[in-house]
């Protein structure tokens, strides 16, 4: 592990990142350029003390940097796939072999977008529907993505195999969803050219599931990019929100964020979402809710 090179690397990239760029402020009093070593640590999900002995680079230290550390800070740092790439080389790692699925590294424009985006719902996805990051107001709308691989870490297999996945929309709405997914994800297979994961995923479903069957023999096509949705949640009831979709040039990524008109009840219920978050809301016991 070439660790004075990963050091210098990560100094180099932190350097060229205003705090803008991440959401942060910028300050009247900042002495760097760039970030500092304690923004880095937090964005990356890690302590300071560790980030610091990463940009030392001292082969005393004894770190050993994770792929998962690794992604975190290409993440962080806004880092493109090269260099992404070369993190990983330089940490002696195996390099993230595909552009798609629940590890793929996010793309930095829609990474930055979801950091702008602070005071609405964001959520970036594959084009399989995987949840690849989102802010704390997606996950206090829609709940934790689960931390899954394979087939299983898309919504889209959930849907049809995970009866539970379909609680957070009213049942009436569900074969409306179903008929979005499945034409999605008929477009996303053309896209993908016979990707192998994609083939296994859809001879999975159809053998589970006679809905998904009998939608993919349609042929219907339609790529999502925008839906009214009514959001059933457990604490402010059904939310009625519009999703919209911007894709990324490949169209592998899509970021997802969701708003309702300004004095309307949806936009009141996430201002109070906003403040509700994703605590758990309980009646001490002995006491009349």
């Amino acid at each position: 592990m070439n660790l004075p090179e990963l050091g210098a690397f990560l100094r180099t990239r932190r350097d060229r990142i205003r705090p803008t760029d991440v959401g942060l402020p910028h300050g009247p009093r900042r002495r760097v350029p760039g970030l500092r070593r304690e923004e880095v640590a937090q964005l990356a999900g890690l302590s300071v003390d560790y980030y610091t002995e990463l940009e030392r680079g001292s082969a005393k230290s004894g770190v050993q940097p994770s792929a998962q550390t690794l992604g975190a800070l290409a993440r962080a740092l806004r880092l493109n796939r090269d260099e992404r790439d070369h993190l990983f080389h330089l940490a002696e790692r195996p390099v993230p072999p595909s552009a798609h699925g629940a590890s793929a590294h996010v793309q930095p424009a829609l990474l930055g977008l979801v950091d702008r985006l602070s005071n609405t719902p964001v959520r970036v996805i594959t084009d399989l529907h995987e949840t690849l990051v989102e802010n704390d107001l997606a996950r206090a709308l829609l709940g934790d993505s689960p931390a899954r691989r394979g087939p299983a870490a898309s919504l889209v297999y959930r849907w049809f195999t995970d009866p539970q996945t379909r609680e957070i929309y009213p049942p009436e709405d569900h074969a409306h969803h179903s008929r979005v997914f499945v034409a999605d994800l008929q477009a996303a297979a053309a896209r993908r050219g016979g990707d192998i994961e994609v083939s296994k995923m859809i001879a999975v479903l159809r053998r589970r599931s006679e809905e998904f069957a009998a939608l993919w023999d349609t042929h219907d096509v339609a790529v999502r990019r925008m839906d009214h949705k009514r959001i059933v949640h457990p604490m402010l009831g059904v939310i009625e929100l519009d999703c919209f979709n911007l894709l990324s040039e490949d169209g592998r990524q899509r970021l997802l964020w969701f708003t309702a008109p300004p004095g309307s009840e949806g936009a009141e219920q996430l201002e109070l979402l906003s403040v509700i978050g994703t605590q758990q809301m309980t009646v001490p016991e002995g006491e009349a809710p």
